[in-house]
């Protein structure tokens, strides 16, 4: 008993559920909507083109009422009458139907949005043992549509029923008429009718649509271990996604670690911080952060510059400026273009003097690192002064 209420859906769907159910076609629709739709489309077509197409019905009546001589003569005369009848028909009826379908698809579309998929055309040859679809044709749903669909029958039927025994008179009072005044007098008795059907069609669209969008909702209510599950498999992808950026991580450190020995030098924070620089004055506007680490990372770069004898210089401020607000292989930014130059540029002496063309210089000068840059630096507040 515990097993089967916790098998329960009592839960609304999650947004992975109801995007899947889409994806598979699975999208509340009314029927009744699309057919209030479809038909009130087609008549208001028909009363706004209704003296263009009276006049078009009169001239095809006389056209193919007219018969003389040579028509009783010619044999095939029938047949060419009746196809050109049925071509200009055809004209008439074919563009009320693709009307039809073009406002029957737009309802569908007003209620679920657009939605193209193949999968509802897949063969699912399950669907073909009887035993197990049986469940399907006699569930509530089922129930509940043969009911709504037998008591729009019976309404639609009953309005024309009554609507024709009331006007029985007007209708059979059409034969007594000339052609042109009875195709006036039918045309207005039918739309008095369809009127009347377009009522009932749209109070059962009004009810359809929220029943069809409940149903639907309920069609796809999750258990709370469907909810479980559910949650194990996304956490499993950001597993999966977490591995691909510890990859990604580990693929970074391998080339800022080969790119260490082609560095012009290393700015440490003595134990915390190490970045390294590369500058080109012929490709670069700017000297370019090739490396950088804390920690463990930044003692691995300091040993590997060390090995590869380029110069580790101790500038904790430049250090954590750099570390914190320069991208890696990207150029330093503008405020402490000031602050590396002057570092470039004792390296530079440095090197000269190793090799024994200059003098050997002093002291690393002080940097001129602005203070907003340095993570360590504390703005000192303002002190209040009370008489």
């Amino acid at each position: 008993m515990a097993e089967q209420s916790s098998q329960d859906r009592n839960l609304p769907a999650s947004q992975r559920k109801l995007k899947k159910a889409r994806e598979d076609g699975q999208i509340a629709r009314s029927r009744d909507l699309g057919h209030f739709v479809a038909i009130a489309t087609c008549g208001a077509l028909l009363v706004a083109l209704a003296p263009a197409l009276s006049d078009w019905l009169q001239h095809t009546l006389m056209q193919g009422l007219q018969f003389d001589r040579g028509a009783i003569l010619n044999t095939g005369f029938m047949g060419e009458r009746l196809l050109e009848l049925t071509i200009r028909l055809l004209w008439v009826l074919v563009p009320f139907g693709a009307v039809m379908v073009a406002t029957a698809l737009a309802g569908g579309v007003a209620m679920g949005g657009w939605n193209w998929t193949l999968k509802p055309l897949v063969p699912n040859f399950g669907k073909l043992n009887p035993l197990t679809g049986l469940p399907g044709l006699i569930s509530k749903d089922k129930l509940i549509d043969a009911l709504k669909a037998s008591a729009l029958a019976l309404i639609l039927g009953t309005i024309g029923a009554l609507y024709l025994k009331a006007h029985v008179e007007d209708f059979s009072g059409v034969l007594a008429l000339p052609l042109p005044a009875a195709i006036r007098h039918g045309a207005n008795a039918m739309l008095g009718g369809l009127s009347l059907l377009l009522l009932a069609l749209a109070a059962f669209a009004g009810i359809d649509v929220p029943l069809q969008r409940h149903h639907h909702a309920q069609r796809l209510k999750m258990s709370h271990q469907e909810i479980k599950q559910e949650n194990k498999e996304l956490e499993g992808n950001q597993e999966i996604k977490a591995k691909v950026r510890a990859r990604m991580r580990e693929m970074t450190k391998r080339r800022m670690m080969a790119a260490v020995p082609t560095a012009d030098l290393v700015v440490m924070n003595p134990t915390h911080y190490a970045v390294a620089l590369k500058y080109d004055d012929k490709k670069m506007g700017a000297p370019r952060v090739i490396a950088k680490g804390a920690d463990l990372l930044a003692m691995a770069i300091r040993d590997l510059a060390t090995d590869s004898k380029v110069p580790v210089l101790q500038a904790p401020a430049l250090a954590r400026a750099l570390y914190a607000h320069a991208e890696l292989d990207r150029e330093i930014p503008a405020a402490l273009f000031a602050a590396v130059a002057q570092v470039l540029a004792y390296v530079y002496q440095l090197r000269a003097a190793l090799a024994g063309q200059v003098a050997m210089p002093n002291a690393l000068p002080e940097l001129n690192v602005p203070e907003e840059l340095d993570p360590l630096h504390r703005p000192v507040p303002d002190m209040e002064i009370f008489d």
